[in-house]
């Protein structure tokens, strides 16, 4: 069973996991590896881990770093800084529609890697043989999207702190206007998007896939009574009102209550209610003539 270990190449990059090749190395160690940009150092960020059946066959870890190994990234990272200003000066004088972002050299200096971003394809292939005759080891050029550059650059967001990117987040999660719409906040893209131009990270952060609704979905039958709700129920029924006595038992005994002419009018039958509208009528025409 191999001994599998976690390494990470940047700050805040991914984890890659290598064979730790029967080395004691603990969590912090820096180690030299054979990564696909060439030889790098690494900083090993979970410890050994024993593997049954590693899903594919695991890169080999060389050595523990020494001071030499430290000594040459320093170096390294001065001809990185060379590299990109010769490689600024022949994107500008070349009139290239492409913004340099950074530059990265490995630890052996055979290969370097420069980063750029541009709207769509570029024709670098002249570019590429000046840096090459310059240099004289082998040129690769990536292009990368507006929230690497971020990632690689950093700043600071709108919050006022430094960019989440560059501080923990490891890769990018697809992010759209919808996780601001569920949040109720406002849908303005200038008050949504970071300094990269693309929409917040940190609005996925308290986003729900299934929705605040479904999340809150029960039964309304289920719901118990709140305790007030309880309480002026029980309050109710020890506080009713007494039976108040309706008028007719009121009246003394021996004593009917008087009748209204309508009362009498409604126990009259139907021909007499006929009758006396038809009299009604009759003073009317007789006024009208």
């Amino acid at each position: 069973m191999p001994n599998v270990i976690g390494i990470r190449f940047k700050s805040c990059g991914k984890i890659y996991n290598f064979e730790a090749n029967g080395l004691e190395v603990t969590k912090g160690d820096r180690v030299i590896v054979e990564s696909e940009f060439g030889l790098s150092i690494g900083q090993v960020i979970t410890g050994p881990v024993s593997l049954d059946m590693p899903e594919r066959d695991l890169k080999k870890v060389l050595r523990v770093a020494t001071e030499e190994d430290l000594k040459q990234k320093q170096d390294n990272e001065k001809f990185e800084r060379d590299a990109r200003s010769f490689c600024l000066e022949r994107i500008m004088a070349r009139g290239l529609p492409m913004k340099l972002v950074c530059s990265e050299v490995t630890l052996d200096r055979k290969r370097i890697v420069f980063y750029f971003t541009a709207d769509g394809r570029i024709d670098f292939r002249e570019l590429v043989k000046d840096l090459a005759a310059k240099f004289k080891t082998r040129i690769e050029m990536r292009q990368i999207g507006v929230r690497d550059k971020a990632k690689m650059v950093g700043g600071l967001g709108l919050c006022g702190k430094e960019l989440c990117c560059k501080l923990f987040l490891t890769s990018f999660e697809p992010i759209s206007i919808k996780m601001a719409k569920q949040q109720e906040l406002v849908l303005n893209t200038g008050k949504l998007s970071g300094i990269c131009g693309r929409l917040m990270c940190c609005l996925g952060y308290e986003y729900n896939e299934g929705g605040i609704d479904n999340t809150a979905r029960t039964d309304e039958k289920t719901i118990p009574p709140k305790e007030e709700e309880v309480a002026s129920d029980s309050a109710a029924e020890k506080w009713t009102s007494p039976e108040v006595p309706c008028c007719a038992d009121l009246q003394p005994s021996g004593v009917t209550p008087a009748r209204t002419d309508k009362q009498d009018e409604k126990k009259k039958p139907e021909g007499f209610r006929k009758h006396k509208r038809r009299k009604r009528y009759r003073k009317k025409a007789q006024k009208n003539e």
